[in-house]
């Protein structure tokens, strides 16, 4: 009588055998090369969309994160994989700003730092987070930065009181406590791209800075900063799935050099009130989802 072959269990020790037996599955997750013209143009759109709107207020993660859920990529290869394809329109928009980040000489040095150390341990913290448990805290990290941008003002009126400052200091100075506020934030941005432009935003906004245009400068350069460390965990780590990755990356980078050219033309409290409804809207949509 036949006898059944035994399950594969190593590597083939000769070529029939090899021609026979298929190589151990890798994580299918990561092999999604069958896109639909329809899935091509819905995370080209977004990513654009996403490049956009973060090189003008932050945000722009609310669009190409869940519209790789929605084709189906899981939580974590899509955070990934979101974060490697804006990490391009992230420098592209820094750059643009380069003129507003000069001013910052004295403080970005260190920020940066923060910024890198940051950015590999919220990667690293992700890629040892399981898909089921990072699903279940999407609702939760995206109302988290909608509410802290929303009330961002508020926020930074409480903390002056609690605190406040001296006359005649420069106001982009940055202190002790804000240099661990945007270590807190960078954790946060290597661990959940989405919403991380916000939270930064806010956290800005929290420490007293009041032009918009010099916190988009230090929001893209440490968002660029932190996208980059992360990019090279996730994709050391395998973590990505490079078929959407290379559509989403150069619609994104196209949107992100876009967006720059035109953020100072747009009125900053559409921009503002834009980014808070769209939060407001995907974190309502994920609270549903998990129910």
């Amino acid at each position: 009588a036949p006898v059944a072959a035994a399950p594969f269990a190593g590597r083939p020790h000769s070529g029939t055998d090899h021609a026979c037996r298929p190589s151990p599955p890798r994580r299918p997750a990561l092999h999604m090369s069958g896109l639909t013209l329809f899935e091509i143009a819905l995370i080209g759109a977004a990513a654009f969309a996403a490049g956009a709107v973060n090189s003008v207020a932050g945000g722009g993660t609310f669009f190409s994160f869940p519209a790789l859920l929605a084709i189906g990529v899981p939580p974590v290869v899509a955070n990934a994989s979101n974060s490697v394809s804006l990490w391009p329109g992230s420098l592209a928009g820094a750059w643009a700003f380069r003129r507003e980040l000069k001013r910052f000489s004295r403080s970005l040095p260190m920020l940066s730092v923060i910024a890198f150390v940051g950015g590999i341990g919220g990667g690293l913290l992700l890629l040892a987070t399981s898909n089921a448990a990072f699903a279940q805290l999407i609702p939760w990290l995206l109302l988290l930065a909608t509410v802290l941008f929303a009330f961002s003002a508020q926020i930074s009126a409480l903390v002056k009181k609690w605190k406040p400052s001296p006359e005649g200091v420069d106001e982009r100075h940055i202190g002790p406590g804000g240099y661990v506020f945007q270590l807190a934030v960078s954790l946060y941005g290597g661990f959940f791209g989405a919403g991380m432009g916000i939270l930064m935003i806010a956290a800005l906004a929290i420490q007293g800075f009041k032009d918009v245009h010099e916190i988009n400068a230090l929001k893209n350069w440490l968002s660029a900063v932190i996208y980059s460390v992360a990019v090279a965990t996730f994709v050391i780590a395998d973590a990505v799935s490079w078929p959407h990755t290379l559509v989403m990356l150069v619609t994104a980078t196209i949107g992100g050099y876009w967006g720059a050219a035109v953020a100072r033309k747009l009125p900053a409290l559409w921009l503002r009130r834009f980014i808070i409804a769209v939060g407001g809207v995907l974190t309502v949509y994920y609270f549903a989802k998990t129910l």
